[in-house]
């Protein structure tokens, strides 16, 4: 059975939507959340859900690269297969890639590239599109920009709020993202000149 790690910053439902999902599936195993932020609530979820989890302040390190290294050792010692990062609200940089090349996921409230970075909803909605959405890429050393994997639109009501729009994303966030990180790592998908090469197309359901 695969393991894997989760990095996160924040609430931690992304987390919480896929260790349900992985133990209901028994595909994977969810053996360590990590974070930045002691005092974040998925630290309180992964309690609650039986996740071993740890958090160290990225200012508590002489530079980012001392921090990433506290990460990859972590995850190495727990014999991690891959990681997906969940609302994890920093860049990966060359340790952390070097040591999971290609194997690591990130989930971006928008359709990349359209909104790249940390106010994804909130910029979506300043422009007045119709449709926002849901990408899945692996991460590399940019922002948002690595390999798209899945796509699925979400659209945008008169009157929504950064609150309306952003909790219907994440209803499709937390149904497709453990769907995307199992079919990645089971060979359904896999890269090519850092495009992303299905099998069999998805049949999923966008519900748009």
């Amino acid at each position: 059975m695969s393991k894997l790690a989760v990095l996160a910053s924040g609430s931690g439902s992304n987390f919480e939507a896929m260790v349900h999902y992985f133990r209901q599936q028994a595909t994977a195993d969810i053996v360590l959340l990590l974070s930045d932020q002691p005092q974040a609530q998925c630290l309180n979820r992964a309690e609650r859900l039986g996740v071993p989890a740890a958090a160290q302040r990225v200012r508590d390190f002489p530079d980012k690269d001392s921090y990433e290294r506290w990460i990859r050792d972590t995850l190495l010692d727990s014999a991690v297969d891959m990681v997906v990062l969940a609302g994890y609200m920093r860049l990966c940089g060359p340790t952390l890639l070097q040591a999971f090349d290609h194997r690591i996921l990130n989930i971006h409230p928008a359709l990349l590239p359209s909104f790249p970075g940390k106010h994804a909803v909130e910029q979506a909605l300043d422009y007045g599109v119709q449709v926002s959405g849901v990408t899945i890429h692996v991460v590399d050393e940019g922002m948002d920009t690595g390999p798209i994997l899945y796509q699925e639109p979400v659209p945008v009501f008169a009157g929504d709020t950064p609150e309306t729009l952003q909790k219907r994303i994440a209803s499709v966030e937390h149904r497709m993202y453990p769907r995307v990180v199992e079919a990645y790592f089971q060979g359904e998908v896999t890269l090519k000149a850092r495009r992303a090469i299905w099998k069999e197309e998805p049949t999923w359901d966008c519900g748009f």
